[in-house]
């Protein structure tokens, strides 16, 4: 069966031209959209309609446009990444939407995510965030067999879950706090289950948290927000792991 075309849709769109100035939403209308297409080449329709009527594009991230990269940080009608769950925007079709609806259409709102112009927001916070302690020591040149350490299947599983978070932000700009403590707890999580991440392990939490403290990001309130948004359903269960190896680490000191 063929996908239906949707003739007509409003899309309310953010358009802000830095992060020092004042933003504001403008109206477009885009027709003929199939249902089968993603949101962003539904995006990418309505930029080379602007671009032929010799006006600016509308500014958005997207990298794989496969759910893996984290780039395309969307809220779309009040929802991170859009009504469907377990996507990314670039993973959302347009089938969730419906004939002459208007879509609005926002960049990530959390202070830590500076608007770098329109919709793409400057996310390095959450690189700094990794830096700071989401990594393991190895010695290079003789790197031992990863499969050659015996790790418990229910470790091993529960770590790659906690790895599996992207960093795209979602949880941050869903919490009512601007929290960033489901992604630092997805990485701090996906270590402390790990022999391999056993080395970090008494400072990692306390560098991490620390760095998302400076960085501006707000604290947790345990409403779940996060953990309903993630496109990858990363449990909020990670964040009491966190806690548990921050407050370890701060009594070895």
């Amino acid at each position: 069966m063929a996908d239906k075309i949707l003739k007509e849709l409003t899309l309310r769109v953010w358009r802000q031209k830095d992060a020092k100035s004042k933003g504001h939403f403008e109206t477009y209308k885009v027709h003929n959209i199939s249902q089968g297409s993603s949101f962003l080449e539904m995006l990418d329709i309505l930029n080379e309609q602007l671009i032929s009527e010799n006006k600016e594009p509308v500014y958005f991230d997207h990298d794989c446009r496969e759910g893996i990269c984290g780039m395309c940080s969307l809220f779309i009608n009040g929802r991170a990444h859009g009504p469907d769950k377990e996507v990314t925007t670039c993973q959302l079709h347009m089938r969730k939407f419906h004939e002459g609806e208007t879509i609005t259409i926002e960049p990530w709102r959390t202070g830590a995510f500076p608007v770098i112009k329109d919709l793409t927001v400057d996310r390095d916070a959450y690189e700094k965030i990794q830096q700071a302690g989401g990594y393991v020591s190895v010695n290079t040149g003789g790197v031992p067999d990863g499969n050659a350490i015996p790790i418990g299947t229910d470790d091993a599983e529960e770590a790659m879950d906690a790895a599996a978070c992207i960093g795209c932000g979602a949880c941050a700009a869903t919490c009512k706090n601007g929290s960033a403590m489901l992604f630092v707890a997805a990485k701090v999580s996906q270590f402390a289950k790990l022999p391999q991440g056993k080395v970090e392990a008494s400072r990692r939490a306390k560098a991490m948290v620390a760095k998302m403290d400076e960085l501006g990001f707000g604290n947790c309130t345990n409403t779940g927000a996060c953990e309903a948004e993630c496109p990858k359903s990363i449990s909020i269960q990670h964040i009491a792991r966190m806690n548990r190896e921050y407050l370890c680490a701060k009594l070895k000191d």
